[in-house]
């Protein structure tokens, strides 16, 4: 309630961008701040009331409904993010609710103590018991149903069972118009397929993870291709491995992290040949030619590809959880490049999810090279580190070292980036560039068919890379796309051909054209970015 929010009166914005004064005034209110990402489930089936005007009273279902409906009603799908594989609270605390309900029954429980599992944040839900799967599929049918929620991210989805998640999908396809008022067919399900804790392996039973929904139609977050572009893992000890889009062997960042010339060199191939395998909806039984020559499937090529069908593959480069793109390309890229390269990196890192098969994901405010000012973990950072500038003015880099709690082990890397912030952060008109950029990615993404081909024999006969083996450019991807298939996807186009550039340099690459000839894309020769509109594409 907005009566007992908790606030400060610190002057943040007149602290250093490398100080910690941020975080200590902030650190003071943020368990009672109003800041939440919704990660506190409490009743799964009653729409929580902090974003109400009155939280309290059945304002807050009609304010959702309202919500709901108007966003239908512009033509968009609206997403939750549904977190059914924890409680907040259980045993006997005041808002523990199942524990009181079967004490002992809805948790997942350690075989030796018999305590409640915590490998998620809290206390984890045991969705593989019948009454515990059961108020998942009822909670789901009911906001798809009675809400007209028309797609489902599930948090830690590999906490649940590849049965679950089945049960949720066969009760959804059970929906129709004429019975129910929704077409639960074209409702989408996905979600964080990552394997670990004491379910881990498939050891309690058949997990929803990657690789066990190949063929259920239920998407997973891509991190191979994630990695593949930044370089290294969220979880790396040192942040400043390189990839793809951050410079790997093109434009090295000095830090030594990713070895010799040739060891990055070796490196940067095979996370291109990993970035092919996503760009063509990360599948298993996709083949193409790898960096050594040899012919290889996407689930041999180092267990890259998991998908059987191209919707069961979420490309993304980044997300609410860990930093954000632009807080990576700061850790990574060379740190002598301007805000403006920068944000062309930025451009090409999202690049490769908006032009890629499957389910392309962007976080909010990638497009304006949002910063967390380096954050990691913001979920307790409350609205200062949080905060967006949609006015497209400032990106927030240089609020502060991020918050002891999530961050200290990395300040090492993050000071003598804040340091220099007012040489790092981007101005007004790189933002402008960048959303202008961006825009022109989604517009060439909604352009033709074949972007969204939509099945695995599809991509396999029309999508290709004709740059491979050993001899293929460093730094540059090159892909095509053919409208030779059995079925004449777009009428107006043979043939279509994307360049991934990632080097600090112009590139040419020649490719077997179409019987006429190739040229610029119309959003690009029209577009936002005056250098894009300099390049052609000659028969």
């Amino acid at each position: 309630m907005r009566s007992t929010k908790a606030t400060t009166d610190c002057d943040v914005a007149s602290s250093g961008p490398a100080s910690t004064e941020q975080q200590e005034c902030t650190a003071e209110t943020r368990a009672d701040d109003g800041f939440n990402w919704g990660y506190d489930p409490f009743h799964y089936t009653t729409p929580e009331g902090s974003y109400a005007t009155d939280p309290d009273g059945p304002l807050r279902t009609l304010e959702y409904r309202e919500m709901v409906k108007a966003v239908n009603g512009l033509g968009m799908r609206l997403v939750t993010d549904n977190v059914y594989n924890h409680t907040y609270e259980g045993g006997q605390s005041e808002k523990s609710v199942l524990d009181k309900i079967v004490p002992g029954y809805y948790h997942r429980l350690t075989p030796d103590t018999g305590e409640i599992e915590t490998s998620i944040c809290c206390f984890n839900t045991a969705t593989e018991r019948t009454m515990m799967e059961k108020l998942m599929v009822d909670s789901v049918v009911t906001w798809a149903r009675d809400y007209k929620v028309t797609g489902f991210r599930f948090d830690l989805m590999g906490h649940h069972s590849l049965a679950t998640m089945q049960a949720v999908r066969a009760a959804l396809d059970e929906l129709t118009v004429a019975e129910d008022g929704v077409d639960g067919r074209s409702i989408y399900l996905y979600g964080e397929g990552w394997n670990f804790g004491e379910v881990a392996d498939d050891a309690r039973f058949v997990q929803a993870t990657q690789g066990n929904l190949a063929g259920t139609g239920i998407g997973s977050f891509n991190d191979r291709m994630r990695d593949a572009v930044h370089g290294g893992s969220p979880f790396d000890e040192d942040p400043r491995g390189q990839g793809f889009a951050t410079g790997l062997f093109t434009e090295p960042n000095g830090s030594g992290v990713g070895g010799s010339a040739a060891d990055q060199e070796n490196r940067l191939l095979y996370l291109q040949d990993r970035i092919k395998v996503g760009l063509a909806g990360n599948l298993r039984d996709y083949v193409f030619t790898d960096c050594t020559g040899q012919q290889i499937s996407g689930g041999d090529f180092d267990a890259t590809g998991y998908a059987g069908d191209p919707s069961e593959t979420v490309n993304y480069v980044d997300a609410h959880d860990n930093e954000t793109l632009a807080d990576i390309l700061t850790l990574k890229l060379n740190p002598d490049l301007s805000p403006a390269e920068r944000g062309r990196m930025n451009t090409v890192a999202q690049a490769t999810t908006a032009l890629s098969q499957g389910v392309s994901f962007w976080h909010a405010g990638t497009d304006l090279l949002r910063s967390k000012s380096l954050d990691r973990d913001s979920y307790d950072s409350g609205d200062w580190f949080n905060r967006v500038d949609w006015s497209w003015q400032e990106n927030t880099f240089g609020s502060g070292l991020p918050g002891a709690w999530r961050n200290e082990d990395k300040w090492q890397y993050m000071r003598p980036l804040l340091e220099r912030a007012d040489e790092l952060r981007p101005s007004a008109e790189d933002i402008a560039a960048a959303k202008g950029r961006a825009l022109d990615l989604l517009r060439m993404r909604t352009s033709s068919p074949l972007f969204h081909i939509g099945d695995a024999e599809g991509i396999q006969q029309r999508v290709s890379f004709p740059d491979g083996g050993p001899d293929q450019a460093r730094g540059v991807i090159t892909m095509q796309v053919s409208d030779d298939g059995a079925t004449d996807l777009d009428p107006d186009l043979e043939e279509i051909v994307v360049v991934f550039n990632a080097t600090p340099d112009e590139v040419s690459q020649t490719v077997a054209g179409a019987r006429n000839g190739f040229r610029l894309h119309p959003v690009q020769a029209d577009g936002s970015d005056p250098v894009v509109r300099g390049s052609s594409a000659e028969p």
